[in-house]
């Protein structure tokens, strides 16, 4: 190979690094400015945050208190919620700063078959949160607030049971928190990347189903994983991805039937090996 060969092939290399810088930049500074502006509003975020552990002790006739076991814990605090907050402000900017970067090496038709994931993976991300956060989040607080004990006292006034009482700590709170809501976010990725997976024929609904028993025992793991050890929410999370593998299942069998339309439809489809034995006779 040439001289001038190298400088041709090295050209486009670093236009496309000079891309996706430009693309990084304005990604990060996106997310820098959600992160700030979140900063801004991190006690009414962390007021909704707290919520779910608010009713579930009002109910208990208890006040909602949190405390700081740190100096510096409070601090911490919003910044997390800060990092939280602009990643997910700023989380369309990113993905659209993604699309511009790939989408001049995609065909129209490949344009056309990737945007709806794109789309749909942060409206699926929403929904399991807000899974997490209505329906899962109340019910393991609700399950973990069972085991307080009032203590009681004997007539003489000694203490007969020692009393348990929940006084916890907000960082700790909220990372447990934040693990529900990103745990099961992510977990409602699965259709959407199983699907793509699909799209692109790297796996097919056969193959999905035929594994099944497997993905059985990897769900079940990652339930342990993610989610404190209490079996109603590792239950709720096993059933929940479970049932987002069989829709996959499903979603990737009709994309398997839609392309098997449009390669019949070109006269590309053969149904067994004598048709294809057939066809390669004819072009002989």
């Amino acid at each position: 190979m040439s001289e001038d060969d190298l400088d041709q092939s090295a050209a486009p290399l670093i236009e496309h690094l000079a891309e996706l810088r430009t693309r990084l930049i304005y990604s990060v500074a996106g997310f820098v400015v959600a992160m700030v502006a979140c900063f801004t509003v991190w006690n009414p975020a962390f007021n909704i945050l707290t919520r779910p552990i608010c009713g579930a002790l009002a109910e208990r006739g208890q006040d909602c208190g949190l405390y700081l076991i740190k100096l510096q814990e409070g601090f911490f605090v919003a910044i997390q919620i800060s990092l939280l907050g602009g990643f997910a402000l700023a989380f369309p900017l990113i993905a659209f700063q993604m699309w511009r970067f790939v989408a001049p090496g995609l065909y129209r038709s490949e344009k056309q078959a990737f945007l709806p994931f794109l789309l749909a993976s942060p409206l699926m991300f929403f929904l399991g949160a807000s899974f997490a956060y209505f329906v899962v989040i109340p019910l393991a607080f609700d399950f973990f607030l069972n085991f307080q004990q009032v203590g009681q006292l004997e007539a003489g006034g000694e203490s007969a049971t020692a009393g348990i009482t929940f006084q916890g700590s907000v960082q700790e709170y909220l990372s447990l928190t934040i693990k529900f809501i990103l745990a099961f976010g992510l977990c409602f990725q699965l259709p959407v990347l199983l699907t793509l997976m699909g799209k692109a024929g790297l796996v097919s609904a056969l193959g999905l189903a035929t594994v099944r028993k497997y993905a059985v025992v990897g769900i079940l793991v990652l339930a342990a994983l993610v989610t404190p050890p209490d079996v109603i929410t590792q239950v709720i999370l096993f059933v929940v991805v479970y049932g987002l593998y069989e829709v996959s299942i499903l979603l990737v069998r009709r994309v398997e039937r839609k392309r098997e339309a449009e390669l019949r439809a070109q006269g590309l489809w053969f149904d067994d090996e004598e048709d294809l034995e057939e066809s390669g006779a004819e072009r002989r």
